[in-house]
């Protein structure tokens, strides 16, 4: 059955980097849309980062320019790399997977996001103290 399986959360001072990894069991992201998610307490789930089927990247306004999303060729590891965190960034992240995502554009761009009855993990928490 596949899984998705996040890592790479942890505590750390506003200014500083993590990297996020989420790891694919089971198949490979090859034309899925890929994407995080993250939540923090109190609030809505937000979108925060997503590669589409074509390879193409799209980011939040609130992390663009600061967090960076890839996969490995293999296209079985989605990562989520996050320079100059904020104390705002602090939420549980989550990677999602779903081959069959609707895109929606704005002004913007255009970005795809996962469905929620599509692949989920289980959730990696940041904590950015400041």
């Amino acid at each position: 059955q596949a899984q998705l399986v996040e890592s790479g959360g942890g505590s750390v001072q506003a200014g500083g980097s993590l990297r996020l990894s989420c790891a694919a069991s089971g198949y490979t992201y090859n034309r899925y849309c890929v994407a995080w998610f993250r939540q923090a307490p109190g609030k809505e789930r937000e979108w925060v980062a997503g590669i589409d089927a074509d390879g193409s990247t799209s980011y939040a306004d609130s992390v663009k320019g600061r967090f960076t999303i890839s996969q490995d060729n293999a296209k079985t590891t989605l990562y989520l790399l996050m320079n100059s965190l904020k104390s705002e960034d602090t939420a549980m992240y989550y990677c999602a997977a779903d081959p069959l995502a609707p895109s929606y554009c704005g002004t913007a761009g255009c970005y795809c996001s996962p469905r929620q009855d599509s692949y989920w993990g289980q959730g990696t928490q940041v904590t950015v103290s400041s």
